[in-house]
């Protein structure tokens, strides 16, 4: 009887009551696999939430199943690859999104793999010159907050109302718990010393906003990207480049993640428009091929549904060039196995990793 609903929710329900027979890494396969708390809960996904990934899937299934084949209804485990982080949040979302994408799925064909790392670096996580430039990072961070006397006031009012310390409340970054009360429709929190309300949220979103301004000009947190993702990114371009050979293994790869994995994905592929990701956001890497030229590959790259591929810094000046509507995959791996490490006078991610700066 709850809001919002989607034509699947019943179906999808039933179906994640049958998944013992699915493969899960670790501990995911104690992780239940949709939300089924009578209240919500602190870091739960929502059925907001899940009806957003039904959505997610319906879409792409439009998309790649009925319009393009990508899958066929003999489709096989080695087709997919799927990888969440361990949170019930991230394997709830990957299991709403792929239900509506494949329908009725045979549980024996899910193979979920579980991913320690928030930026998705598997073994490639040694890397001090990341945590450094996030260090420097979050001090630019902090130095604009305390800047900041009207974000002061309504820290200091909020933690009043909702009877914690300041300080507890300030490195709390609480526009994460605003946003969902906020997207869900639901009142602020009320106490009896006072209500939070839109006049504390707007303070809180507008400061957002100026930090996401200042980020993009001071770099630290883009030279951060480049070396958080480029694990990830590095796995992307091998699979691609492996489908493009003529390998037809792993054709869709869904990997649920966080906000925090997202925004430097964007900021290292130089998509500056893209603001911080919302609830559900999605970027997908399409990989396409010239049907005249069967040796020549693209790329195409949505984030919510919209091309942003030559928006990328990889491709910008390729667009001006060229009437083609897509993005030469070699740019696209000349940019990860290369050109990501000349900001950093380096040529390979390990010395770009340990080369102090100078």
């Amino acid at each position: 009887s709850r809001k919002p609903s989607h034509p699947q929710l019943e179906a999808f329900i039933k179906h994640m009551s049958k998944g013992s027979a699915a493969q899960m890494d670790g501990t995911l396969s104690s992780l239940p696999r949709y939300p089924s708390h009578s209240f919500c809960e602190m870091g739960e996904l929502t059925q907001t939430g899940v009806v957003q990934h039904l959505r997610n899937g319906q879409l792409l299934r439009e998309i790649y199943i009925n319009k393009h084949k990508l899958l066929l209804s003999d489709w096989t485990a080695k087709q997919l690859y799927l990888e969440t982080t361990g949170k019930s949040r991230t394997l709830q979302s990957a299991l709403a999104l792929l239900y509506s994408f494949l329908p009725d799925f045979d549980w024996k064909k899910i193979n979920m793999r579980h991913q320690w790392s928030t930026i998705f670096c598997s073994g490639s996580c040694d890397c001090p010159m990341r945590n450094h430039y996030l260090e420097e990072e979050q001090r630019r961070q902090y130095s604009l907050r305390v800047k900041n006397n009207d974000l002061e006031k309504i820290y200091v009012d909020m933690a009043k109302i909702v009877g914690i310390p300041t300080r507890q409340l300030r490195a709390s970054n609480p526009i994460d718990s605003l946003l969902c009360y906020f997207c869900h429709n639901v009142s602020f929190p009320c106490t009896k010393t006072g209500c939070i309300g839109m006049e504390h949220f707007k303070v809180i979103k507008r400061h957002q906003l100026e930090d996401e301004r200042e980020r993009q000009e001071k770099k630290l947190y883009f030279l951060y990207a480049l070396l958080a993702t480029h694990p990830l990114l590095n796995q992307t371009v091998n699979r691609l480049q492996r489908i493009a050979e003529g390998k037809k293994e792993e054709v869709f790869v869904l990997y649920s993640a966080h906000d925090v994995t997202l925004s430097p994905v964007l900021s290292a592929l130089g998509i500056t428009e893209a603001r911080f990701p919302r609830f559900a956001a999605r970027l997908v890497f399409e990989l396409w091929q010239d049907g005249k030229r069967p040796k020549e590959h693209f790329i195409r790259i949505l984030y919510n549904g919209a091309d942003v591929t030559f928006q990328t810094s990889f491709c910008r000046d390729y667009y001006k060039r060229s009437s083609k509507p897509m993005c030469p995959l070699e740019k696209f791996v000349s940019f990860v196995k290369r050109d990501m490490f000349l900001v950093f006078n380096s040529t390979s991610y390990y010395d770009a990793c340990h080369r102090r700066p100078l």
